[in-house]
């Protein structure tokens, strides 16, 4: 509980003793998660990165900010499985959409939708907190499918460049949930 005095009306309020189930496993808690640090994100493009916030595995779900410091694109994609989106900064969109993404928004895709995410140029890097559920299935030109990425590629990718930057694969998985 917070230490700072104040006129909360909870102050006196005991905390709950024994707050977790025998088998819940802790809360996943990261201060700054939009860190400037580049080593905590993740190249998932030639021009877009991720940092890893939570991740599922049984589940097929990963939770990251999406960033991009100048234009940026990620590959054509359709998600067979809804993906929400907030933007905490800068600017991004999809190429099929006319609408423009910036701080505030938030984006909720529907499973099926095929797109190409682009981050524009602006004075703030693109950063966007992703909830995804299941694969991105990679689209070519002509929007048929291409490949797939899901979680377990997702866990590799992150993995292998947290033991490049001196992390270490352990800052991975120490996101598992």
């Amino acid at each position: 509980m917070p230490a700072t005095p104040g006129n909360e009306f909870w102050r006196g309020l005991k905390p709950i003793a024994e707050s977790f189930k025998p088998d819940a496993l802790p809360e996943v808690y990261l201060p700054n998660a939009p860190i400037e640090d580049d080593r905590y994100y993740v190249p998932f493009s030639e021009t877009v990165s991720s940092r890893p916030l939570w991740i599922s595995p049984q589940q097929n779900k990963w939770c990251d900010i999406l960033m991009a410091k100048s234009a940026g694109l990620v590959n054509r994609h359709y998600h067979p499985h809804e993906v929400f989106a907030f933007t905490l900064s800068g600017k991004w969109g999809y190429l099929e959409h006319d609408w423009i993404a910036t701080r505030g928004d938030f984006v909720y895709e529907t499973p099926g939708e095929g797109h190409t995410l682009v981050a524009y140029e602006h004075e703030e890097p693109m950063r966007v907190f992703f909830i995804v559920k299941g694969p991105l299935i990679w689209l070519d030109e002509d929007g048929k499918a291409d490949g797939a990425f899901d979680v377990h590629d997702y866990i590799a990718l992150c993995r292998d460049h947290y033991e490049k930057v001196g992390l270490g694969a352990a800052a991975v998985d120490a996101l598992f949930r």
